[in-house]
């Protein structure tokens, strides 16, 4: 019986000990609860409203009712217009849209063809036969919007035509690009990339003001001259050597062992992933100068972790995502990264192109270094 009675006093203060710590206890009930909330709202893999173009080479009432019918699948989302495919190509590499809808001039000449056979009238060749109503022009690179895409290939036209669609020949041409074999690694490998440069960048900084303080190295640091952001950027400028030795380290076994090609300028790939693990160096610092010990750290790590993992497009399509959600993800630099990340090495692009995401990146760095240097300025005092 005592044993039981020791054993009930230390479950008693481990409870008030718990209690105390609102940090923890905190963390006990978000972490499950925000998961929760993520897989249950905002995580969806039946992708719907696809910000896609158009190219109406027919201009016709019956190309903008193909349009129409297109877009009350609400797979798609039409946002922009192109005139040319030069223009609608350099768009889907910059991310604004997934796909393009290439409605040719004789769309009318081919709906045509496409109710006889569907009918039953053969037509008059065998390439007129082959020949889809209209054509697709898909960003490859995610699997899951390409698939979505895909899925209206046969598209049923019984609304436009009011008969019966032709079954054996394909309502719309597909073309892939940037992953025409649609490999699942060449979209995961640099996506990996964000995540394990967040996971790691954001766990070693933020405990870094934490560590001196427990140490006893905060008193030592009062007596020197430094000031607070000369210590915020020494603390994260080793960490940005080791950040790109793992980005060497995944794209090279990425490259040598599954195939990965890498399309852009690794100038521009340097650049961008500088930038996102400077950021997410920045991030860890802030946690770090909230926490009052490492494990408030790394709860507060874990805490931002996850919806940096999940709502940055890594799993899930961002489209995917509700606009609460992508709102949420709009905050976090693993969501800009990731485009940046995937642009250049799938899509060749200039990271000049994609402006947003790098000024958004830069600002948050320095806001972020602000933010670390004025709270260590005040735990100082």
């Amino acid at each position: 019986m005592k044993a039981l009675y020791r054993i009930q006093a230390i479950v008693s203060k481990e409870l008030i000990q718990l209690k105390r710590d609102r940090m923890t206890f905190g963390m006990v009930i978000m972490i499950p609860l925000i998961q929760l909330m993520l897989f249950g709202f905002a995580i969806n893999t039946n992708i719907r409203d696809i910000p896609v173009g158009v190219i109406d080479q027919s201009q016709t009432a019956l190309s903008r009712v193909l349009v129409q019918t297109v877009r009350a699948t609400q797979v798609v989302k039409f946002t922009q217009h192109f005139y040319d495919i030069e223009s609608a190509n350099a768009a889907i590499a910059r991310g604004e849209v997934r796909a393009v809808l290439v409605i040719p001039e004789d769309v009318a000449q081919r709906l045509v063809r496409h109710q006889a056979v569907g009918l039953g009238s053969p037509p008059s060749t065998d390439e007129e036969t082959s020949r889809p109503v209209a054509q697709w022009i898909v960003d490859g690179s995610d699997t899951m919007i390409a698939a979505a895409i895909k899925g209206l290939r046969n598209m049923p036209l019984t609304e436009l035509l009011r008969l019966p669609s032709n079954r054996s020949t394909p309502t719309f041409e597909v073309a892939l690009f940037y992953n025409p074999e649609q490999r699942t690694v060449v979209n995961i490998v640099p996506g990996l990339v964000g995540v394990i440069l967040t996971m790691t960048m954001i766990m070693f900084t933020s405990a870094a003001i934490v560590r001196e303080r427990e140490r006893g190295n905060l008193e030592m640091l009062i007596t020197t001259p430094i000031r607070s952001m000369e210590l915020m950027l020494g603390k994260i400028i080793p960490y940005m050597f080791i950040g790109m030795l793992q980005v060497t380290i995944i794209l090279g076994i990425g490259y040598s062992l599954f195939n990965v090609p890498i399309n852009g300028s690794l100038a521009q790939l340097f650049g961008a992933t500088l930038l996102f693990i400077m950021a997410s160096l920045t991030l860890g610092l802030v946690i770090s100068t909230i926490a009052k010990n490492q494990l408030q750290s790394m709860q507060m790590t874990i805490f931002v972790l996850l919806p940096s993992i999940l709502l940055s497009g890594f799993m899930f399509p961002y489209e995917g995502m509700p606009i609460e959600a992508q709102y949420i993800a709009e905050a976090l630099p693993a969501t800009h990264f990731m485009r940046l990340v995937r642009g250049v090495i799938l899509r060749d692009v200039d990271i000049i192109d994609m402006s947003y995401d790098v000024s958004w990146l830069a600002i948050f760095t320095v806001i972020g270094l602000i933010i670390a240097s004025l709270r260590f300025k005040k735990n100082l005092e």
